[in-house]
């Protein structure tokens, strides 16, 4: 049994040194990553308790990538799961990042860095995007989920074509308590049709 958990947890601290390792443009363009490797690949996770995961590391305050890194290495083995998970998944930032602040003026001013720079850039609106229709794909489609979605669209399209500043936090907020009434809605209904059957 402790020959598993510790087979676990270095499997673990593996998957997201390297998922840490080759994150560039920030948790958002790391979900894809995330899902290849738990979803598709390890089948650790089942594609709507992924979505999920992405809900929960989004919703809570700090970055997605460590946010899903602690959920997912504590869903998988518990504190010490979420422990190196999240230690794996800062690693790899921390010592580039440490490495770039001793001669960060000489690094910006090299050639090959600003080209490798813009390429990245590309890539990472890639994995986001691809990230986003796989996250839409596998979101059930029902017609509160629908609205809620050509809503928020409608309006982000709209804000950005007007330049009107609103922060993403809002929109989270504001469809998490849309939900969470249309729950509330659904319940009492659910309770109204007890009583008239009994």
């Amino acid at each position: 049994m402790k020959k598993q958990k510790t087979k676990l947890l270095l499997q673990l601290f593996i998957t997201f040194l390297k998922i840490g390792a080759f994150t560039f443009g920030g948790g958002y363009a790391m979900i894809a990553l995330l899902q290849n490797e738990f979803v598709e690949q390890k089948k650790w996770l089942k594609n709507d308790e992924f979505l999920d995961v992405v809900a929960i590391a989004e919703s809570t305050p700090g970055p997605i990538a460590i946010n899903s890194s602690t959920y997912i290495g504590y869903k998988m083995a518990g504190f010490w799961g979420s422990f190196f998970s999240t230690l794996a998944m800062c690693i790899p930032s921390f010592t580039i990042i440490f490495i770039i602040s001793l001669f960060f003026d000489k690094f910006l001013e090299l050639t090959f860095v600003k080209y490798a720079f813009k390429g990245i850039q590309v890539c990472v609106v890639y994995l986001i995007f691809t990230a986003g229709l796989k996250m839409l794909k596998d979101i059930k489609k029902t017609k509160f989920n629908c609205i809620i979605f050509f809503v928020v669209l409608a309006v982000f399209v709209g804000f950005s074509l007007f330049a009107v500043s609103f922060s993403t936090i809002y929109y989270i907020l504001i469809c998490g308590t849309i939900g969470l009434f249309a729950y509330g809605i659904s319940l009492v209904k659910k309770e109204e049709k007890n009583d008239r059957i009994s």
